[in-house]
């Protein structure tokens, strides 16, 4: 007969040997108020008066392009693809004559460029027939065009027509948060409530002057605080130091 071995005690899973251990974060800090925020942007501009998008374009068309086309890849490869593409088909009738399948040819090295190349000549042919070529100033009839969401037509009405919006991508979105200027779980959200409270001298540029702080200064894994130009306005509790 057999005996039942006794069953024994289970670990705990915050003091078990194999246990990672827990570390608490620290709590999400207030955003900063008015007059920080003012201050903040006097700084950016004052590093960057004039800030320009990194994307290359030609006109408002070429532009619209190169943001649809610039989804999950980088600024950099969509003008190294761009560049031979533009000189062919700076406008929406070009475009339409030189087809799906030469325009896949050229942007062949950026992702998802099938589905792209699709919607640059769907939104193309609707330009033409519904606009007579020119891309219209409307966010209602921008985010009505393949490939073309909040974001994108934020841009384009920002650069191209010059509104005072902020197209909050993942560097933004990420900034915004930090600092923090607005928090909110979604770009939608950050979008909207930096739009309210960005000082009006400087939501024109806002856009600009985030994205590239986001991009080279407050990157994602490891922020270069030391040469930080708002370090000392900025709340993010996980600073990195000099070494």
């Amino acid at each position: 007969m057999r005996t039942r071995q006794p069953i024994p005690p289970k670990k705990s899973p915050r003091t078990g040997s194999s246990a990672k251990p827990i570390v608490a974060r620290p709590p999400s800090p207030s955003p900063v108020g008015a007059e920080v925020r003012e201050e903040i942007f006097a700084r950016l501009r004052a590093a960057d008066p004039e800030p320009k998008a990194e994307l290359v374009y030609r006109n408002a068309f070429t532009l619209l392009v190169a943001v649809v086309l610039s989804a999950q890849a980088t600024d950099k490869s969509v003008n190294l693809a761009t560049a031979p593409l533009f000189a062919v088909a700076d406008t929406p009738e070009k475009m339409l004559a030189l087809g799906e399948e030469r325009v896949r040819d050229f942007i062949r090295t950026i992702g998802l460029f099938n589905t792209k190349a699709k919607n640059v000549i769907a939104l193309s042919r609707i330009l033409v027939e519904r606009h007579g070529g020119a891309v219209p100033a409307s966010r209602e009839d921008l985010e009505v065009l393949p490939g073309v969401g909040t974001k994108t037509a934020s841009v384009v009405l920002n650069v191209a027509f010059g509104v005072p919006t902020i197209a909050v991508d993942t560097h933004i979105f990420r900034v915004s948060n930090r600092i923090p200027l607005f928090v909110a779980p979604t770009t939608d959200k950050v979008q909207a409530g930096l739009e309210a409270i960005v000082p009006e001298p400087y939501r024109l540029n806002a856009h600009h002057w985030l994205i590239l702080f986001g991009r080279y200064i407050c990157k994602a894994r490891k922020p270069d605080c030391p040469i930080c130009p708002i370090a000392d306005l900025c709340r993010y509790p996980m600073k990195t130091v000099a070494p």
